[in-house]
């Protein structure tokens, strides 16, 4: 796979994000409403990806600077967002390659630690973020007081 740097308003983003956001509406009902901009993304504060096998987007994901608030996210924090691989390319381990990239950027940005939240209806997320060594967090975000809602913490650069 190759992963390109696109920024989240690009047309391929775009439509991958709209994809994700269709998976939302089959698995919770609705639409993910987190706040959600373009600029969110812009190098150095954030970064957001495409993943592309024989030129055609498959995969995407994206992080965001984050810094101390009242929801216990912390100085040095990049929230992971908008994870998603079609599914005809689901089952190789593009996620997976996606995750580690966005990692290693965010802590090569100088961020310290990988924050995410996902739910209890996306069971192959939760089971990735296990095996890459992400475990509970406290709760934040726009969803933090759903009881579909699981928040995931990683330390970065260990």
């Amino acid at each position: 796979m190759e992963i390109r740097t696109t920024g989240y308003g690009h047309p391929d983003a775009e439509k991958l994000s709209a994809e994700v956001q269709q998976e939302y509406v089959q698995r919770y009902g609705d639409m993910d409403v987190t706040a959600m901009h373009p600029d969110h993304f812009d190098p150095p504060a954030g970064l957001f990806v495409v993943g592309y096998l024989d030129g055609e987007p498959v995969a995407c994901g994206g992080w965001r600077a984050k810094e101390r608030n009242d929801d216990g996210l912390l100085d040095g924090d990049a929230e992971l967002k908008r994870m998603y691989v079609v599914p005809s390319a689901r089952g190789r381990g593009l996620a997976r390659e996606i995750l580690r990239h966005l990692e290693r950027t965010a802590a090569e940005a100088g961020r310290t630690r990988f924050v995410l939240e996902t739910g209890t209806e996306q069971p192959e997320a939760l089971a990735l973020y296990a095996s890459e060594g992400y475990e509970p967090i406290t709760k934040f975000g726009f969803y933090k007081d759903s009881p579909q809602s699981v928040c995931l913490g990683k330390p970065l650069g260990a």
